[in-house]
């Protein structure tokens, strides 16, 4: 049984450029430019701490020991994936990065991942804003990253 309708192309460019937003974000280590792209009552997972509610705790316990420490983050767009909501106003996006991590002794290393996030919109057309977000590192790669850059 199929259940998943074709996504409409607008949406899934919506969703990729929501993808690419939040990478040149953390790139540009821009919390503050990032904060639109979240609900303000958004829910997340993430490594430094299981379970959290409220962007801004987000940005505290997460953003802000990750993106600092870490170069060259980025998605490969055309593999973004989604799947929309019949009303076109909510979406899961799925994402696999690449980015830069460091060991302690500044040696760098790969440091990849993938990103599953629930995004809501009120209106077709408009920007999608992340209502959850799940980010994890593949198996084997370093949770933390040592680098000096925000």
């Amino acid at each position: 049984m199929n259940l998943l309708s074709p996504v409409h192309p607008e949406d899934l460019a919506a969703v990729r450029a929501w993808f690419d937003k939040l990478a040149s974000h953390c790139r540009a280590v821009d919390y503050a430019g990032a904060r639109d792209l979240f609900a303000e009552d958004m829910i997340a997972f993430g490594t430094f701490t299981d379970f959290m509610t409220g962007r801004e705790r987000a940005e505290q316990n997460q953003w802000r020991n990750v993106w600092g420490t870490i170069r060259n983050f980025r998605y490969d767009l055309d593999k973004i994936e989604a799947i929309v909501s019949p009303d076109r106003l909510m979406a899961a996006g799925m994402g696999v990065w690449q980015s830069d991590g460091f060991h302690a002794n500044g040696e760098r290393f790969d440091r990849p991942g993938r990103t599953t996030v629930t995004l809501s919109r009120k209106a077709v057309g408009d920007p999608f804003v992340a209502t959850h977000t799940h980010m994890s590192l593949f198996r084997g790669t370093p949770d933390q990253s040592f680098g000096k850059f925000g």
